[in-house]
């Protein structure tokens, strides 16, 4: 199988660096039946930013609120979806440094059965163009 690049709305917010904060969000939104593509945490200026990537935009929003989340506006990532083999992630980032378009952050992981997968962002500017780059949906 090809690799997949898509589009994916996903929100930032940023919450206390002490223990528990992350699992404290991601219970509420567990609780409330909110399915995430994906999550990033990491620390930021003596914070944490987490970053959801919401399989339903509209869903997050709504329970976000009820929760009392402070997330910011939508903005765009990159999920990359395929066979795990050597070079995929590599090829992602050979296109995009073809095309002069830096990329800001990645996270990738393999997964079972041969499977891999990345979350990438570049600078907003750039998104058009790299969807373009890329054949991302």
């Amino acid at each position: 199988m090809a690799t997949t690049i898509r589009k994916a709305a996903y929100f930032s917010m940023h919450t206390p660096n002490r223990a528990g904060q992350g699992a404290r969000i991601l219970k509420g939104l567990r609780d409330a039946g909110v399915n995430l593509r994906a999550f990033s945490g990491f620390p930021d200026a003596g914070r944490a930013q987490v970053d959801f990537i919401p399989y339903d935009t509209g869903e997050f929003l709504r329970v976000a609120r009820k929760l009392g989340l402070k997330v910011g506006k939508r903005k765009t990532v990159f999920i990359a979806q395929g066979d795990d083999k050597p070079g995929v992630i590599a090829a992602i980032c050979d296109k995009l440094a073809i095309a002069r378009i830096n990329m800001v952050a990645m996270d990738a992981v393999a997964v079972s059965k041969g499977r891999c997968g990345a979350i990438f962002w570049v600078k907003p500017k750039d998104v058009a163009k790299a969807s373009r780059v890329l054949g991302a949906r």
